[in-house]
């Protein structure tokens, strides 16, 4: 296999849209033995799969009528350019993607789980320079770009803030951009302004990634996002066509939830209910689109009760940084998401996610740290997923992806076997 075991059987499972249990049983094998053919390579109870067992599964993949569909995708070229924004190799919007090649990219990210998790290392972007270009404060996404980016073996050039850049002297986005052009060759944009990342996408024709608009969109989130979700249903037997989303807190100011609902709405027949404090409701628009795109049920709430049933639940915070006091006045404590309010109204077997960072203060009302040691909560697990989706989407947009498989190499140090103290029960399961 050019591929390992691992990305082939997930591969196949999400062509054939089958959960793990089904696929196990159409392919003859007890699901114990699936999960360890599943395993990463350097799990210790990862098993090795039967040829037989291989060349019956690619028959079967081979055989349904989606082949035609990705064998289409391929004849039409690069995912980057399928993926394209005014002919140029930039990402600014979710909108940019169909279901198929958000999947195309999805199969890219489980590519890059091994050096993700510090097992591989690979150098297809020696020499390549990112220009990291945040206008507002950022940890999670600035340092996870530079990250993802270096671990494919390329540098890092950061700016932060306004103070720092020689836009506070006058400088338009048009002119920082095409300087910045020749001396790096992609741009991730962070601008506190919606619409300004495609200002700087305009000005240039290197990868221009949108780290986030102002209000407007982040769609590297609303990736990893979707990624998340579809690894922890791959884990728990579910498949996302029909699944229950409840997305709560700010949904008028936070664009993670514009960009993700979006993304989303590529599924089919999913039920969204949107909960909200009276005045941070989604914006109508986002909606309109999302009610165009599927068979979707689309519920609104101002009362957390509304949780009840839901599969996935996405918690924002409140962008205080975008309105004015008085916008608080409905934000109270009745919308904090706590143990208590998923042991009553929340699924055994819902996901708990947030873009972070949470307000852990104990006079806010986000997602509480009494959580922390909840199977439920995937937020930290949701984090380190950016890091290969990041990869995969330098990979895409600066054309290495299918450089990567064979460039990888082990390590030469000794990493944790598991990042967190808490992810020991996951470690392998994705």
């Amino acid at each position: 296999m050019a591929v390992s075991q691992q990305v082939f059987l997930r591969d196949a499972m999400r062509r054939l849209n089958l959960t793990r249990d089904v696929f196990a049983a159409r392919i003859g094998v007890k699901r114990r033995a699936l999960d360890t053919w599943l395993l990463p390579e350097g799990s210790q109870e990862f098993r090795g799969m039967p040829e037989v067992v291989q060349r019956f599964v690619t028959e079967i993949v081979e055989n349904e009528t989606l082949l035609e569909k990705y064998a289409q995708n391929s004849q039409r070229g690069p995912l980057r350019d399928r993926i394209a924004i005014h002919g140029k190799h930039q990402l600014i919007s979710v909108d940019q993607f169909t279901r198929e090649s958000v999947e195309e990219l999805v199969r890219i990210a489980d590519m890059m789980q091994p050096i993700a998790r510090r097992q591989k290392v690979s150098r297809v972007l020696e020499g390549a320079v990112l220009g990291n270009l945040f206008f507002e404060a950022s940890t999670r996404t600035r340092v996870s770009f530079g990250a993802a980016f270096c671990r494919l073996g390329g540098s890092v050039c950061d700016t932060t803030g306004f103070t720092f850049s020689s836009m506070a002297k006058g400088e338009s986005i048009y002119d920082t951009s095409r300087v910045m052009s020749g001396y790096v060759d992609a741009m991730v944009i962070r601008h506190p302004e919606q619409g300004s990342v495609a200002e700087f996408a305009a000005a240039t024709n290197i990868p221009v990634v949108n780290g986030g608009d102002g209000a407007g969109e982040h769609p590297s989130q609303a990736l990893l996002d979707l990624y998340t979700i579809l690894t922890e249903f791959s884990r728990l037997g579910k498949l996302l066509d029909g699944a229950h989303i409840a997305i709560t807190g700010d949904l008028k100011y936070g664009r993670t939830v514009h960009s993700l609902m979006k993304m989303l709405a590529l599924y089919k027949g999913l039920t969204f209910t949107l909960i909200s404090p009276p005045g941070l409701e989604m914006p109508a628009d986002i909606i309109e689109q999302v009610a165009l795109r599927g068979n979707h049920v689309i519920e609104q709430s101002n009362s957390m009760t509304s949780i009840k049933g839901a599969d996935v639940i996405y918690a924002t915070r409140v962008q205080k940084e975008r309105f004015s006091d008085e916008q608080l006045e409905g934000y109270s404590a009745d919308f904090q998401i706590n143990k208590a309010l998923l042991d009553q109204y929340g699924k055994e077997d819902v996901i708990i996610m947030h873009p972070l960072p949470r307000d852990s203060r104990d006079d806010a009302h986000d997602l509480s740290i009494d959580l922390n040691h909840d199977p439920r909560l995937a937020i930290f697990r949701q984090a380190d997923n950016g890091i290969p989706v990041r990869m995969a989407i330098f990979a895409v947009l600066l054309g290495v992806e299918n450089l990567v498989q064979h460039s990888m190499r082990d390590v030469t140090w000794s990493p944790p076997s598991h990042i967190g103290p808490e992810d020991a029960v996951f470690h392998g399961m994705y």
